[in-house]
C-alpha cells in the first residue's frame, strides 16, 4: 500500500580513515536502518555537512594524521548545527581521554572493539535528545 507515510530515517555520518572499521560500522547502521554517509577524512566530513547536515555523527577521534576532536569542536560552534549529536568512537579510552573528548563537544565516547548494543542505546538516546533540543 503506497499511503503509509515514509518515516524519515536518520542519516549518521560515519568519519573513520580504517576502512575495515567504517565498513564495519556502516554495515551495523545500515541493518539497524539508518541511511548512512561515511567519510574517511575530515575534508570529506566537511563537505557531508556542507551538503546535507547528518542527524548524528560517529567520529573517529584520530582520523588518519587529523584530530577528529577538532570536528567536534566545531560543530558546536555552528549556530545551525550545534544540537547535532557526536559519539566519539575511540582506541584509547582512558578517563582522561574520556574527559578530553566530551569537552572538545563529543556527546559520548565509545571504545573500540566497539560495544554495538551500547553504541546503538547511545545512538538513540542522543537522537531523541537533539530532536527537543533543535524543536524547542
Amino acid at each position: 500500500s503506497g499511503t503509509h507515510v515514509e518515516i524519515m530515517r536518520h542519516r549518521i555520518l560515519v568519519v573513520e580513515d580504517n576502512p575495515p572499521n567504517r565498513e564495519l560500522l556502516c554495515d551495523w547502521l545500515e541493518a539497524e536502518g539508518f541511511e548512512v554517509l561515511a567519510a574517511e577524512n575530515l575534508k570529506q566530513a566537511f563537505a557531508v555537512f556542507k551538503n546535507q547536515p547528518p542527524h548524528a555523527v560517529l567520529l573517529d577521534v584520530q582520523v588518519g594524521t587529523e584530530d577528529g576532536l577538532g570536528f567536534a569542536a566545531w560543530i558546536r560552534r555552528e549556530p545551525t548545527l550545534k544540537y547535532i549529536p557526536v559519539i566519539a568512537v575511540t582506541a584509547h579510552a582512558m578517563q582522561t581521554d574520556q574527559e578530553r573528548i566530551l569537552q572538545a563537544g563529543c556527546n559520548a565516547c565509545v571504545s573500540k572493539p566497539i560495544d554495538f548494543k551500547l553504541l546503538g542505546e547511545q545512538l538513540r538516546r542522543w537522537l531523541d535528545t537533539a530532536n527537543l533540543k533543535s524543536n524547542s
